[in-house]
């Protein structure tokens, strides 16, 4: 599992996202306390079921149905940012649930976030051209992360 390089923001954001369920009155769990704990230290976009792999590591008797409902409690509170794929899966990304440009490796989908100054200048230019108010946006770009163009070399 990767983590973030401090410690504090995964902890900061386990508190943002535990502070949301409470405003709810949604149950806390330990289990579903270590899904938050997942999706924070996360950089790989974990799937549902990588993120049950990752929590049955401590809690052996999750069902993945709590981690199906935690997704979606989460996603509605607007702290989990779900991207979807054509082949119908959906990845998850709980250290910045805010739209962001991504790169994905077509083979072995791999997500990485890259840092694009120019990405808030690109949505004010968006919105100027064609007068929309934009809510949101989903900017990903697609290709072969070095590990797999290394291993297409090989």
């Amino acid at each position: 599992m990767n983590i973030m390089p401090e410690n504090t923001d995964v902890t900061q954001r386990v508190e943002k996202m535990l502070a949301r369920l409470k405003e709810r009155d949604f149950r806390i769990t330990p289990q579903r306390l270590a899904v938050l704990h997942v999706l924070a230290e996360s950089e790989d976009h974990p799937s549902v079921e990588q993120i049950f792999e990752r929590v049955k590591t401590s809690f052996p008797t999750t069902s993945i149905a709590t981690i199906y409902k935690t997704i979606s409690l989460l996603r509605e509170l607007g702290e989990v940012l779900e991207l979807g794929f054509p082949d119908g899966s959906n990845r998850y990304d709980g250290r910045r649930p805010f739209p962001h440009a991504h790169v994905i490796c077509t083979k072995c989908k791999k997500v990485l976030d890259p840092e694009l100054n120019s990405l808030r200048d690109l949505t004010q230019e968006v919105a100027a051209e064609t007068g929309f108010a934009v809510t949101t946006h989903r900017l990903d770009f697609f290709g072969l992360c070095q590990d797999c163009q290394q291993n297409k070399k090989t």
